[in-house]
């Protein structure tokens, strides 16, 4: 991990080097408050180091509002009482613990029930990310099947499979599949079907081309506004994820 100092602050920042073809230093300060440095290959350390500390106020203050919501997020207790996300809407936790019903998890009534022997955080805990695993699995394939219509330049649908990732709702490989954070579910269906249209528009533009936004809004017109409202609510979405 690299360090930029400014204003008396020490910014961690990661450094890679730019998988496509271009002459310029890229900088993003993702949602979660990660930095992320993307440098040509052949760039020298000091032209990274000069690029890095010019544009460093721009970094400062794209993470100033990022902190402060962070400040409202609440580490997870796994307790009756508290509320999770599931496409997008609020359900309050109700935990039961009784030694005669089986280890489920049911969304009945408006209320996400977890019902197990031992009313341990880390037992619940294991039990909803199981749940959303599969709810993810569910809905996720439901809307890829929906949408792949839309991608002419696919002839079949690509393999869907799930992996938890701290900063990414998903990415596609260079053969086809596309990986999906299981967290997502916890989005409404739009930003779903947003990250989906993303990630199809890749196996046609393999990088963030003009070509690549271009296709993107003839899938998805006004994507950007969904884009903020996913990227608003990301702290909540993978709040204690560790799976």
């Amino acid at each position: 991990m690299n360090i930029l100092h400014y204003g008396g602050e020490a910014i961690p920042y990661q450094l890679r080097n730019s998988s496509s073809p271009t002459r310029k230093l890229t900088i993003k300060v993702q949602p979660d408050g990660r930095v992320l440095v993307l440098a040509p290959a052949d760039a020298s350390a000091e032209q990274v180091n000069a690029g890095i500390n010019k544009r460093a106020r721009w970094i400062w203050e794209q993470l100033q509002p990022i902190r402060e919501r962070l400040t409202h997020v609440r580490p997870r207790q796994y307790i009756s009482g508290e509320t999770h996300f599931y496409l997008g809407k609020r359900y309050p936790l109700k935990v039961i613990e009784t030694a005669s019903a089986p280890g489920q998890v049911k969304l009945l009534c408006g209320m996400l029930t977890v019902t197990l022997r031992q009313a341990k955080p880390e037992k619940v805990r294991e039990m909803l990310f199981d749940w959303y695993k599969a709810r993810a699995r569910e809905q996720f394939s439901r809307r890829l099947a929906n949408l792949i219509g839309q991608a002419h330049w696919i002839e079949q649908q690509p393999p869907l499979r799930l992996l938890t990732m701290q900063t990414q709702w998903g990415s596609c490989s260079h053969s086809g599949t596309l990986t999906l954070n299981p967290h997502l579910v916890k989005a409404p269906p739009e930003c779903i079907d947003y990250v989906l249209l993303h990630e199809l528009c890749h196996l046609a533009e393999h990088n963030h081309s003009e070509a690549f936004w271009r296709l993107l809004g003839q899938l998805m017109p006004g994507w950007q506004a969904v884009k903020e409202r996913l990227d608003a609510m990301v702290e909540l979405y993978l709040n204690d994820v560790g799976r």
